[in-house]
């Protein structure tokens, strides 16, 4: 698997950045779909589990305190689909009764106060693609994040919440940002393209945003702007790292 992360210069890091909040010091917003049916399909959809274990280990070793929500609240489903490879990260998760508890029960994203967040990362998984760009609360806690200078991530169908996400100028959060996410042909290959209700690269990409792709389930992360995203669940891991990256160069220096 090759290893392909863009990270553009640090003087975009703050580009129309405010001061963060004293609360939102050293925690980030782990968002996750509530959907769980694949269309009209009758399958079953959800999260995609290792999108959401893997920027939560990264995150919470590196210090951060990670609130994990879903769009409805309650029980987050989970896509069959996320276990039929091995992944060690999920499997510890999973073994963990506290962690695998963060998965049930959770806060509904309109809940939540933007403002205790530095960041706040959107898990992927096919579900995103039926409640994660209609979202007043995506947009709004998307919003706020960024304007008050946090961070902004989303990794493979995760980006589905960036694609309507307005700043106050009313322009796009993505307009003119170099982003990435799950790749049209990424879509044809797991043959969804006929079943989900646009495709992600071209919804990405009519928002104005500089979409880029790595081959089909390599990794790939790109950040811009204080905005990160991951193209895929090979990226998963690699976007919790670049998240990180940017919550450290937000740090006042000492």
């Amino acid at each position: 698997m090759s290893r392909i992360t863009s990270v553009l210069a640090a003087a975009s890091l703050t580009l129309g950045a405010a001061a963060l909040p004293a609360n939102a010091a050293d925690k980030v917003l782990l968002v996750s779909t509530s959907h769980d049916t694949m269309g009209d399909t009758a399958k079953p959809t959800g999260l995609f589990l290792s999108e959401l274990v893997h920027p939560y280990f990264v995150l919470t070793e590196a210090g951060y305190q990670v609130d994990v929500v879903s769009i409805a609240g309650g029980d987050i489903p989970v896509d069959p689909s996320s276990f039929r490879e091995a992944d060690a990260g999920v499997d510890r998760f999973l073994a963990d009764d506290q962690l695998s508890a963060l998965l049930k029960n959770t806060n509904a994203l309109a809940s939540v106060d933007s403002a205790d967040y530095q960041a706040v990362v959107y898990a992927g998984g096919h579900g995103t693609m039926w409640d994660f760009r209609q979202s007043e609360a995506v947009q709004q806690v998307s919003t706020e994040v960024y304007q008050a200078g946090g961070v902004v991530a989303a990794v493979c169908h995760g980006p589905a919440a960036l694609v309507d996400v307005q700043l106050a100028d009313g322009r796009y959060l993505i307009d003119g940002v170099k982003v990435t996410g799950f790749s049209n042909k990424e879509e044809e290959m797991v043959q969804l393209t006929d079943v989900v209700p646009y495709l992600l690269e071209d919804a990405m990409q009519q928002r104005g945003g500089q979409f880029s792709a790595a081959a089909p389930w390599n990794e790939h992360v790109v950040v811009d702007q204080r905005v990160v995203t991951g193209q895929n669940p090979q990226s998963a891991h690699a976007l919790g790292e670049a998240v990180v990256q940017q919550l450290k160069a937000l740090q006042p220096k000492s």
